[in-house]
């Protein structure tokens, strides 16, 4: 089993049940334990629109059998379940998870890169990542 650390954000509809559902959702992926999840914190927007309302964000510590694609996949369907439309940029969202690390793995591809390139930018993102470290 791997170690992997996920971002997790939302900015639309009822931001606190959406990130419950999708930390849910997460312990219910076949071979994955979520082993400790942080505090939410309420950020403004990084980019994207003008306008855009705050952010809660949180960070998990996950242990999973799930390849790295396959992981991305998997939030990526969790996304959609939630109502996630990719409208711009850094708009908002109902929910928004991201691998920030996937054990030591350094990844880049087309659809995944990890360590995520801009974590370390974002202190929305470190917060809640050094609570679960």
């Amino acid at each position: 089993m791997v170690i992997c650390y996920l971002g997790i954000g939302a900015n639309l509809g009822n931001r606190r049940k959406n990130i419950e559902e999708a930390i849910k959702k997460i312990k219910e992926l076949k071979q994955t334990k979520v082993l400790k999840v942080s505090r939410l914190i309420q950020t403004k927007p990084v980019g994207g629109p003008s306008g855009q309302p705050d952010f809660l964000n949180a960070a998990l510590k996950i242990q999973t059998r799930i390849t790295p694609l396959n992981l991305l996949k998997e939030l990526k369907t969790i996304e959609k379940e939630l109502g996630r439309v990719k409208t711009v940029r850094n708009g908002p969202r109902t929910i928004d998870l991201d691998i920030l690390f996937y054990g030591n793995k350094i990844i880049q591809s087309k659809v995944l890169t990890v360590p995520h390139p801009r974590m370390f930018a974002r202190e929305f993102v470190l917060k809640p990542l050094a609570e679960v470290i």
